[in-house]
């Protein structure tokens, strides 16, 4: 797997990349590296322990509750919640540690091990790198300090997390939802009981589809990767629109009635909007990546909205935000960020801000949505090239600036290498998807002739 920890905890195939050995062993050596670190002085530390449905997640769990049992850390064991909710918990019941195991919208086989901090904030990557040290000088060999008797660490079920999340949910809208028909796409994952349940304490009427994990369904042609269904569904119903989210439920997309999708950049806008009406939206600024649709930043432009951009990763939006003190932030993927009510991407609440401000305005998802145009993007991956030199190559330098002339205001370019393949992305936005097909393959050409 090379190095363990990527932009979003430790991911690969459950029972083969990701064993129980390394859950065990992994969750030993962050409950040693949080003491080191004095996360633990002073009291008896406790840890919140959830996963997504998937069957691997079940001796997963086990394996992770072991070895922070192991280690002295007593366990809340919260099952089947989203990842937003297991953040939401770790710092709403004051716990030193949380753990939630997913691969979020990764397909069955996938598994992941997620670590937060007190507060329910993501560890800082000194620590991720700490506890991997940690735990491979462990399984080679060196002995664990082991507590015994009355220092091993207690196991219970905390059967209320999903009510807790749940009025927390609630609690934090604007406006009730009364008077909205709403299709749920739960993605058959960790969001098929709060969801629902969430939206009807809103006063939603609700029609859910892929709500009903079995193990093996998670992500399987449903959820925000596959809205075919929804739209189909929210049509059907005569729905206002339709949310779908991943199986871990920390992004959200749409769907308006028309059954036309709304992304996360239509998203961010309507809530931008929303909160800045309500006076929510901090030094009326927006974080996104350099991804985000030139559409949105027209529309933010238009609307005196200041949109600050980052690298791609929601944890870049989210570094943002918090050093700055913005309130919200995201990507077009549908991660978005409320940071006055979430630590992290959160699906449900997203869904239920948009569904709010429906509710609240009297008008269409459809109608609010159209505060941007979507430009019409084209993503050319461009293979077996160097893509250290992108910056530095004058010749691919020429075509850009070629390209950008051609496109003028209405349209944009951008070169990004890849972060884990040898490839250079080749991404144009134009009025016209011709013109975007045509620039982007002539950059594509370029990019081979200048790196190849």
């Amino acid at each position: 797997m090379g190095r363990l920890f990527g932009t979003d905890g430790v991911r690969g195939v459950a029972n083969a990349d990701l064993t129980a050995e390394m859950a065990l062993g992994l969750s030993v050596a962050a409950a040693h590296v949080l003491a080191e670190a004095g996360t633990f002085e002073g009291h008896r530390p406790t840890a919140v322990v959830g996963r997504d449905p998937r069957a691997s997640g079940e001796f997963l769990e086990a394996a992770v509750v072991a070895g922070l049992a192991s280690a002295g850390v007593d366990v809340l064991r919260v099952g089947v919640l989203p990842t937003p909710a297991v953040a939401h918990l770790t710092g709403a019941l004051g716990a030193d540690l949380g753990v939630m195991l997913s691969a979020s919208h990764n397909a069955m086989p996938d598994n992941g091990i997620k670590f937060f901090a007190r507060g329910g904030h993501k560890l800082a990557d000194e620590l991720e790198d700490r506890i991997e040290a940690v735990y491979e000088e462990h399984r080679t060999g060196a002995p664990w300090d082991r507590p015994t008797g009355a220092g091993v660490g207690r196991v219970r079920d905390y059967e209320e997390g999903l009510d807790t999340y749940v009025a927390h949910l609630v609690g934090v809208l604007p406006n009730r939802l009364d008077g909205l028909k709403i299709v749920l796409d739960e993605a058959h994952g960790a969001a098929s009981q709060v969801s629902p349940e969430a939206f009807r304490r809103a006063g939603a009427e609700v029609v859910t589809i892929g709500a009903e994990p079995d193990g093996l369904n998670i992500n399987d042609g449903c959820g925000s990767t596959h809205l075919a269904l929804l739209k189909a569904a929210v049509v059907e119903h005569g729905a206002a629109l339709g949310i779908a989210h991943d199986g871990d439920a920390d992004r959200c997309l749409a769907v308006d009635h028309t059954g036309e999708e709304v992304d996360g950049d239509q998203i961010l806008a309507v809530l931008a909007l929303a909160m800045r009406e309500r006076g929510a939206l901090r030094s009326d600024a927006v974080v996104a990546t350099v991804m985000s649709n030139l559409g949105f930043k027209l529309a933010m432009e238009r609307e005196g909205i200041r949109l600050v951009q980052t690298a791609v990763g929601d944890r870049y939006v989210l570094e943002e935000m918090k050093q700055h003190g913005f309130a919200l932030g995201g990507e077009q993927s549908g991660h978005v960020i409320v940071l006055d009510h979430a630590t992290t991407g959160d699906g449900t609440l997203t869904g239920l801000l948009l569904a709010a401000r429906v509710a609240e305005s009297g008008r269409t998802l459809r109608e609010l949505a159209s505060v941007m145009e979507r430009l019409p993007q084209v993503l050319i991956n461009v293979p077996d090239v160097d893509k250290s030199r992108v910056k530095t190559s004058a010749e691919l330098a020429t075509a850009v600036g070629e390209a950008e002339r051609e496109l003028g205001e209405t349209g944009r370019v951008l070169l990004r290498p890849s972060g884990t393949e040898p490839l250079v992305r080749v991404m144009v936005e134009a009025a016209d998807i011709d013109q975007a097909r045509s620039v982007a393959g002539r950059l594509a050409d370029a990019v081979k002739s200048a790196l190849g």
